[in-house]
């Protein structure tokens, strides 16, 4: 039954759905660079700038998670008449976000956190903002734009609060109002300890140290401990249902009827938290408005913030990933991703680097896949949001390994890396190097392993960047063969 349930969710609910999304939008702004010196003028290091990237942040992202699951998505909130509420307004368009709801403040910036990364470790974050209630303009706007939708129809409201000025007590009495009337479900995420303003929602979801501030004392991440605190929570506020964000212990829901459930999070490599909040919102208030059952949610849920953790930086989730996701579950087995050709590649890369994505690529023969391999590909995917894979085919690897490799075939070989969670995509090359396949695809960084200088790489002039990561010592398809073949000079196998 699950089954069934899930896969027309996936497939058929949630393009159909509507949710309006209103709360503080910001802009997230991740500055790369190399850090190998210390300035002369003061004693900081100095970042050698290799890249930018630009996204959604705030409520825009919970509003980017949702468009990327392909739902019709609405979002409202304040921006400033500057540079950085241009770029919001920008990428609002670029994510197929209808920004009808965004009031224009001509005395207040945009939200903007910048942060400086050197050699990938966040070395400081500079927040451009002004933080101040909304003028009563502004709320008059919100909610005649809220109002409007309303009429026409929602599935669903996400209420994204952060603290800056956006979701104050008037504005959220009204819109609680509005979805009362029309029967629309609401979901918070919430800010503070103070969560009167949040009676009347449907859901909230707080994480464990933002159900500790709102009980005021300190609670461990276990069932009983969350579970005694949300229902304390709930027996002094109108709120129906406490959405428990538990981090490596999943979610766990507890109802104001007393009805509970719990899911343990799904097993991935956590490389970075950020937004894995906002994928938890998001999903769960599609499952909801498809009329998903509780448990059926938290699967949904748990599965979409298990993708996004494994990512670096502030990443949306996509439909095709949870499809993805899900077929290997009911299945029992790993999903195997295509093999693509150049021109599909070349046009998917474009697809990602349009939502701003930074894609990674790098090559090899991969004959008998092994853990070194696997280490440097995890290494390799966190440098971006997208790893891609350039595959030496059979002729290939025969020109430069000798007549006996490879030991497996392309197609193995391809169907084997496709199946590791670091990896988005596989592309085959008949060449020696892939230079000619990096100038058509175009990628933004490049990864190679070894002893390589940046100037001796082939296809550095086709990349924004050129990344040398040194090999696990002791793992090699040559000491695999060396081994297997002494095991059987000594009839041992």
């Amino acid at each position: 039954m699950i089954k069934n349930t899930i896969n027309k969710f996936l497939h058929d609910s949630l393009p159909n759905l509507r949710i309006a999304v209103i709360g503080d939008l910001m802009v997230d702004r991740y500055v790369f660079g190399d850090v190998s010196r210390i300035s002369p003028e003061a004693p900081v290091p100095v970042n050698r700038v290799k890249q930018m990237k630009e996204v959604l942040g705030g409520a825009a992202n919970v509003a980017a998670n949702l468009a990327n699951l392909d739902v019709h998505v609405y979002v409202g909130g304040v921006a400033g008449q500057d540079t950085h509420g241009n770029l919001l307004q920008d990428l609002l368009d670029s994510n197929g976000i209808d920004k009808s709801g965004v009031v224009i403040s001509r005395d207040r910036s945009t939200i903007t956190k910048m942060r400086i990364l050197g050699d990938r470790q966040q070395m400081m974050r500079l927040d451009f903002e002004t933080v101040r209630d909304v003028e009563q303009q502004e709320e008059e706007e919100l909610i005649s734009w809220l109002d409007s939708l309303c009429q026409k129809g929602l599935d669903g409201i996400v209420i994204s609060d952060y603290g800056k000025g956006v979701c104050t007590d008037s504005i959220l009495e009204k819109i609680f109002n509005l979805a009362n009337c029309y029967k629309i479900p609401t979901i918070v995420d919430p800010k503070g300890s103070q969560w009167e303003k949040y009676n009347g929602s449907t859901y909230i979801t707080p994480n464990v140290k933002e159900l500790s501030e709102r009980v005021g004392y300190s609670i461990t991440n276990d069932d009983d401990k969350v579970v005694t605190a949300a229902k304390e929570v709930l027996a002094t506020n109108n709120i129906q249902y406490i959405i428990a964000t538990r981090s490596e212990k999943g979610i766990s829901i507890i109802a104001r009827d007393g009805r509970i459930w719990h899911n343990p999070a799904t097993q991935q490599d956590v490389f970075d938290v950020s937004g894995a909040g906002d994928t938890v919102v998001a999903t769960m208030i599609c499952s909801i408005a498809a009329n998903l059952s509780m448990r059926t949610a938290l699967h949904v849920a748990n599965g979409a913030a298990g993708i996004v953790v494994s990512k670096v930086g502030t990443y949306p989730i996509h439909r095709q990933e949870l499809i993805d996701l899900w077929m290997s579950l009911q299945e029992g087995k790993y999903v195997e991703k295509s093999v693509y050709s150049w021109e599909e590649m070349k046009s998917i890369v474009q697809q990602w680097q349009d939502r701003g994505d930074i894609v990674v690529f790098t090559n090899g023969c991969f004959d008998i896949l092994h853990r070194g391999h696997i280490t440097y590909l995890q290494e390799a995917a966190q440098l971006g949001d997208r790893l891609i894979i350039g595959l030496n085919s059979n002729d290939s690897v025969r020109r430069l390994k000798g007549e006996t490799r490879p030991l497996v075939d392309e197609e193995d070989r391809a169907c084997l890396l496709s199946a590791l969670g670091c990896v988005d995509g596989v592309v085959l090359f008949n060449e020696d190097t892939p230079s000619q396949l990096l100038e058509i695809i175009r990628p933004n960084i490049l990864v190679k392993g070894g002893d390589y200088k940046v100037d001796d790489v082939v296809g550095r002039e086709f990349v924004d960047y050129v990344q040398i990561l040194s090999f696990k010592d002791g793992y090699s398809t040559t000491n695999v063969v060396k081994k297997i073949a002494n095991l059987v000079k000594e009839y041992k196998l």
